[in-house]
């Protein structure tokens, strides 16, 4: 399976400079690298940071986490069918929300061949003792992207004063108290704590897995039996408020193909697939190794 991070952060926060030390210490590992790289506008000056033996996709004038996902979709699988790699590395635009990139990179097509590692979110430091002059929109998207991180790298701490790091340490903590976080000067990470991530749910290690790892993770189910489409609906009415996103192929009693479904935040979608698409689904969301999904074992 093929290691995935996605790399969170707003714009100048020091994601490229974080992804160039980690593209380094992965082939210091003999491991190698892949990069998806998310821009809003036409052009992606970032790109030139990667290297000519990295294999790389490049998704401009778009987020990758609204109109971008379907893109998204059939760049990794384009990366999967032409390259050999061990991690790919998506570098998501400042104004992607964490959950919806996760949304968008975990597809029910070629889910059993990732391994999400995890988000981790780069966050300037200065930013954040600033954060109140932000619009309130942004402000919002800024404290998400930190929430829902795996890791969070409190960067630009050389701008800091001692009193300055302590409170930054103290105020995101408090924001998300799972993730790690780490004091960066220049994004620069060990490797070792993207390493130790585990943002994709496993049966079998979940109880070993530490809790602040598992915050927010995504686990593929597949169903064993048909099931009927009002059994799944209402059971869809109990699953708590935690659950953020499924989506994949439902096998619908009296359907000769599972049926295309989405679920987001409460709302739900159904579409009449014309293939015989395997019965899978993905969930996103907090603890989703706990939940029991109807017509799986």
């Amino acid at each position: 399976m093929v290691d995935v991070y996605l790399f969170s952060g707003f714009l100048g926060s020091g994601k490229t400079s974080m992804m160039t030390d980690v593209i380094r210490q992965l082939k210091e590992q003999n491991i190698k690298p892949a990069i998806i790289m998310n821009e809003l506008g036409k052009l992606n000056f970032d790109s030139q940071a990667v290297e000519e033996d990295v294999p790389l996709k490049e998704m401009l004038n778009g987020c990758i986490c609204c109109s971008g996902s379907e893109k998204t979709e059939a760049q990794i699988q384009t990366l999967l069918a032409e390259s050999e790699f061990d991690v790919l590395i998506i570098e998501t635009t400042g104004a992607a929300h964490p959950v919806e990139a996760l949304d968008a990179v975990y597809s029910p097509l070629f889910a059993d061949q990732l391994n999400i590692k995890g988000i981790v979110t780069v966050a300037d430091s200065k930013r954040w003792l600033e954060r109140d002059q932000l619009s309130p929109q942004v402000r919002s998207l800024f404290l998400e992207q930190i929430r829902h991180a795996h890791l969070i790298l409190a960067n630009k701490s050389d701008l800091l004063t001692e009193e300055e790091r302590a409170k930054v340490t103290f105020e995101i903590q408090s924001l998300n108290p799972h993730a790690q976080l780490l004091q960066t000067t220049n994004g620069r990470v060990p490797l070792k704590y993207l390493q130790s991530l585990h943002a994709t749910a496993r049966p079998t290690n979940i109880e070993s897995a530490p809790i602040s790892q598992m915050h927010l993770s995504s686990r593929l189910v597949t169903f064993t039996e048909p099931v009927e489409q009002e059994v799944f609906e209402e059971w869809l009415r109990t699953i708590p408020s935690t659950i953020y996103r499924m989506k994949g192929y439902v096998p619908i009693k009296g359907m000769k193909n599972p049926m295309l479904f989405q679920y987001a935040y409460g709302l739900t979608q159904w579409m009449p697939e014309y293939m015989q698409m395997s019965p899978n689904i993905v969930i996103i969301g907090e603890n989703v190794n706990e939940l029991e999904v109807v017509g799986t074992l």
